[in-house]
C-alpha cells in the first residue's frame, strides 16, 4: 500500500492501481474528468480527478471574483493565474510521480467520490 500522505487520511493506494493509472491520474490536470471515464476504478486516478476540479472551480471562481474589483482586482488576477499554475503543476508532477499529496490550500475538500 502505497500513496499516504499526511493530509491523505483514509486513502490507500495499491502499488498496483498507481502504476497503471499514473499517466490518466496526470492527464486529469489537463481534463479533470478523463480518468472518471477511462478508469472509473482506480482510487488513485479518482483522487488526483477530485484536486483538479478543486484547482479548475478555484481558477473559474477566483478570477470572477477578481474580475470584478477594479484596478487591485485587475492587478491581482496575473498573481492569482501563476498560483494557479503552480497548483497545476505541482498536481502533474505528484500524479506522474505516484505520490498522493493534496494541492496546498485547497485538496482537502471532497466533490468527486
Amino acid at each position: 500500500m502505497i500513496g499516504q500522505d499526511k493530509g491523505v487520511q483514509d486513502l490507500v493506494f495499491t502499488s498496483e492501481d498507481i502504476e497503471k493509472n499514473k499517466t490518466m491520474a496526470g492527464l486529469s490536470y489537463l481534463v479533470f474528468f478523463l480518468p472518471l471515464i477511462a478508469c472509473p476504478d482506480s482510487k488513485y486516478a479518482k483522487f488526483h480527478a477530485n484536486q483538479a476540479l478543486l484547482l479548475l472551480i478555484t481558477a473559474i471562481v477566483g478570477n470572477i471574483i477578481l474580475g470584478f474589483i477594479p484596478i487591485i482586482g485587475w492587478m491581482l488576477l496575473p498573481l492569482f493565474g501563476i498560483g494557479v499554475l503552480v497548483l497545476g503543476v505541482m498536481g502533474l508532477i505528484n500524479a506522474f510521480g505516484g505520490q498522493a499529496r493534496e494541492l496546498p490550500l485547497i485538496g482537502k475538500y471532497k466533490i468527486l467520490n
